[in-house]
């Protein structure tokens, strides 16, 4: 089959031949239609995601969307003819989605949701789960709190926004004046980070009070605004970026909690995989319900162009999703 092969950390990636996996106990063989691209996806190429632990050689990319072709001993639920997806490899030594096959443990997997396309259903995978184990497994989001996002116009961001709406918050968003009308079509009301201070959007957004649970995805100096941003006492702050060296003593004092989330760990170590299938169970019950839809860039690449995609979303020109054509 063809897939894209990376070989060596700081290299560009090789389209070439390699064989065909055949799926194993738990396992389906997908007949991949799409790949999501993260910038995880363009770290790990670079050599600069330690934490993913990738092996190599390596076929890359976390998301994918595609058909199951054949189903492993063990398996049930899934026949062969059911459009699925999930965030199946790419990480470890997991085959990613960068290839025409994979091998996939069906733990990780659920129905692709009838409102989506293949090829949009492979852009939610990774943020989705990204912000659903923030706002729901860790802050519990639910309604009549108020809940700030930061990045809310980014991959996980506009997904995370779009959870704790359907959850029934009211939703506050960080965003550049140029992605104000992304936030508010979303249903957000957009915080230009640019005009005003920490001390001056928690002041007309909450009376002064922080809000309920504070969701950073942009990681190092927001980070820190999270916690200065973040109601006393009941507030709660999630991070999926928490590198770098922070203060915690506004979160101190205001006697809030923090928490993170890696949401690779189920495919590194194993362990919660089940999960990661349950929750793309709710993503697909979101969608078809109209209450998620993924912001894709309205370009179009394939297995030939990855190089480009990867260039597309390290360059931060995307306006949306950047996904590949893989079927």
């Amino acid at each position: 089959m063809r897939a894209v092969v990376l070989h060596e950390f700081g290299t560009p990636l090789v389209l070439g031949e390699i064989d065909e996996p055949t799926p194993g106990p738990g396992q389906v063989l997908v007949k991949v239609a799409a790949s999501g691209v993260n910038p995880l996806d363009t770290k790990i190429r670079a050599g600069k995601a330690a934490h993913a632990r990738r092996t190599l050689p390596a076929v890359l990319g976390l998301d994918l969307a595609g058909v199951v072709e054949e189903v492993g001993p063990d398996v049930h639920g899934f026949a062969p003819g059911d459009e699925v997806f999930g965030m199946t490899g790419g990480v470890g030594d997991v085959q990613g989605s960068l290839a025409e096959y994979a091998a996939v443990d069906a733990r990780l997997l659920a129905r692709k949701p009838a409102a989506l396309t293949l090829r949009e259903a492979a852009a939610l995978p990774l943020v989705f789960i990204t912000a659903w184990e923030g706002l729901v497994d860790r802050a519990q989001v639910h309604a009549g709190q108020k809940v700030l996002v930061h990045g809310g116009a980014g991959g996980i961001g506009h997904v995370a926004v779009q959870i704790a709406r359907a959850r029934g918050a009211e939703v506050f968003a960080t965003a550049s004046p140029a992605r104000h009308e992304v936030v508010e079509r979303l249903g957000a009301t957009p915080i230009d980070y640019t005009a005003s201070s920490v001390e001056e959007y928690v002041a007309e957004c909450t009376g002064g009070e922080g809000f309920d649970v504070v969701f950073d995805t942009v990681g190092e100096s927001v980070l820190d605004d999270s916690f200065s941003a973040v109601r006393t006492y009941t507030g709660h702050v999630v991070s999926a970026l928490g590198w770098g060296t922070h203060s915690i003593a506004p979160l101190s004092f205001r006697g809030a909690t923090y928490s993170g989330v890696f949401t690779l760990l189920p495919l590194l170590t194993g362990r919660g995989r089940e999960h990661h299938g349950e929750i793309m169970r709710e993503a697909a019950a979101l969608a078809d319900a109209g209450a998620l839809r993924p912001l894709l860039d309205p370009r179009h690449f394939t297995l030939a162009d990855v190089a480009d995609a990867h260039a597309a979303v390290e360059s931060g020109t995307a306006q949306g999703k950047i996904v590949i054509d893989v079927g």
